[in-house]
């Protein structure tokens, strides 16, 4: 079974808390939790259960915070369109024409 040890890091499991409750980004915010349930004896299986992620995701972020600590919860983008970014539209959908401000008449 897998352990966390936030006093490795000078950390008691209320940081993890607030972590998941302050953290600029949502999955900064859900790694915390996960960590957070794991920590109070949570098993990291029944976690990616109830979370929709696989369990392999969530032992990763296990061995990520032991080896890392709590800077290894960060999320950070490692690439791909940003999303809603100006331009981000395929090709294909940008050729397209805009929807008419008029419907259409029906009979």
């Amino acid at each position: 079974m897998l352990r966390i040890d936030p006093a490795q890091w000078g950390q008691t499991p209320e940081d993890l808390r607030s972590l998941a409750l302050s953290a600029p980004h949502i999955r900064t915010r859900e790694r915390a939790l996960a960590l957070l349930d794991i920590a109070q004896g949570g098993c990291a299986t029944q976690v990616a259960l109830r979370t929709g992620r696989r369990a392999q995701t969530v032992m990763g972020w296990v061995h990520a915070y032991n080896e890392r600590g709590p800077e290894a919860l960060a999320f950070r983008r490692t690439g791909g369109r940003p999303p809603f970014a100006p331009g981000s539209r395929s090709a294909s959908a940008r050729r397209c024409a805009r929807p008419s401000a008029v419907p259409p008449l029906r009979q």
